[in-house]
């Protein structure tokens, strides 16, 4: 039984979220962070920009949960009305914070350079009850509060500010506030299986976990994350997920991606830069994705060249030097087009590795013949080149995202068989 005390609530308040103009990453990232120290998110809540609807729902989660986090209404616009209802519901009235004031200034007057008005002012008030947060990331100060034993923490909504609240002052005052169990987490990225065959697989490791030891199974775009968990103070209990850890690791190693909490895309530049090899991509149907998921990763420079998004034949044809023949008579959508592509752009980029695509994404276009969903991705390193078809059945988002980590992974798995060191 958890500790109510220790049991977190989540509010996001806003419109834009009940009528999916706006997705909630907030809840997730914040509830990820709680976990991580042992605290337990046992309700999330979304909830309009009405006041009687927020004052309800503040009561409710102040009732089952010790701590209640809010994120959202904090702007400077009529419809941002959560810093007075809270003011009003703990009692207090407003007074300008020097520190907040302070920030708002530094940032219209140093940073932005332009004068502020009155609306940009208020930025700075906050309810005389409450523990101001300073925002180092915007002008909407965060709000602690505390009522009948139950600990209420405002933050922006949107997602910078609120991580830099919670990174640089909730998480370190919540850890000071609780004694919190320990929390240990081990992470593998498994690739090439799917989650319920993978269950069926380790059936017999996860019934002889330990209670105080859960797996965890996370999907994802062809990919499947397993997470053992183990909560609590037992005596060896870091040794013991370690060798259960390891255990799981060695059964699963022809499908092992990476024995920590890494993405696809990462895995790949870390094969690279340790074999100080560099990659490009030649991308249709995937419109320059996988070119993005490289380099959302911090120094991608030193294995990443550049891109061909060769979306058109002509641009095939002309920058990656695809034969006329080959796309006349197999056409766009073909292994020897992708083969070409892929070949062609470590020829025109000057790189060692190379990943193609070109597929028909949907919803239209599809054939008979070629259906949509079909995509073919090739891998080419010097003159060695291999490809595989793909059949994928989802909507064009969901196809372009198993394209990309499909390819992704073709990439991983040849450069570990040509330069295996």
């Amino acid at each position: 039984m958890r500790n109510q005390d220790q049991l977190c609530s989540i509010i996001t308040i806003g419109d834009e979220l009940l009528i999916g103009q706006t997705i909630d990453t907030n809840s997730a990232w914040m509830a990820q962070k709680l976990n991580a120290i042992g605290l337990w998110v046992h309700r999330r809540v979304a909830v309009g920009d009405g006041w009687k609807d927020i004052w309800s729902t503040l009561d409710e989660e102040g009732k089952k949960s010790g701590i209640v986090l809010i994120t959202g209404g904090l702007g400077p616009t009529a419809d941002d009305i959560t810093k007075p209802l809270l003011c009003e519901y703990f009692g207090g009235k407003m007074i300008v914070d020097p520190g907040a004031l302070a920030n708002v200034k530094h940032i219209f007057e140093v940073i932005l350079k332009r004068p502020m008005i009155e609306r940009n002012l208020k930025q700075a008030e906050v309810p005389d009850v409450c523990t101001v947060i300073q925002n180092d990331r915007g002008t909407a100060p965060g709000m602690w509060f505390e009522k009948d034993g139950v600990i209420y923490v405002s933050m922006p909504g949107v997602p910078s500010e609120m991580k830099g609240m919670m990174d640089l002052s909730v998480i370190p005052k919540l850890k000071e506030r609780f004694q919190l169990p320990p929390v240990i987490h081990r992470t593998l990225l498994t690739a090439g299986v799917g989650e319920s065959f993978l269950a069926e697989r380790i059936k017999d490791f996860e019934e002889a976990l330990p209670e105080d030891i859960k797996l965890a199974y996370l999907p994802h775009y062809g990919m499947v994350r397993l997470r053992l968990t183990a909560r609590g103070g037992r005596e060896g209990l870091d040794q013991d997920i370690d060798q259960r850890f390891k255990q799981l690791r060695d059964s699963l190693t022809d499908v092992l991606v990476a024995d920590d909490d890494k993405s696809m895309q990462l895995v790949v530049g870390e094969l690279l830069r340790a074999r100080s090899k560099t990659m490009s991509t030649a991308e249709s149907c995937t419109g320059g994705y996988i070119a993005h998921l490289i380099t959302s990763i911090a120094g991608s420079s030193d294995y990443f060249k550049g891109s061909v998004v060769s979306y058109a034949n002509s641009v095939k044809s002309g920058l990656l030097e695809v034969a006329e023949d080959i796309l006349m008579t197999h056409g766009a959508v073909s292994k020897e087009t992708v083969e070409a592509m892929a070949l062609g752009a470590n020829q025109r980029l000057g790189t060692d590795f190379s990943v193609a695509t070109s597929g028909i994404l949907g919803p239209g276009g599809g054939s008979p013949e070629k259906p949509v969903g079909m995509v073919w991705i090739a891998v080419a390193h010097g003159a060695h080149v291999a490809s595989r078809m793909f059949q994928f059945r989802f909507n064009r988002e969901r196809n372009m995202e198993m394209a990309a980590q499909n390819g992704l992974n073709m990439l991983r798995q040849f450069i570990l068989e040509r330069l295996p060191g």
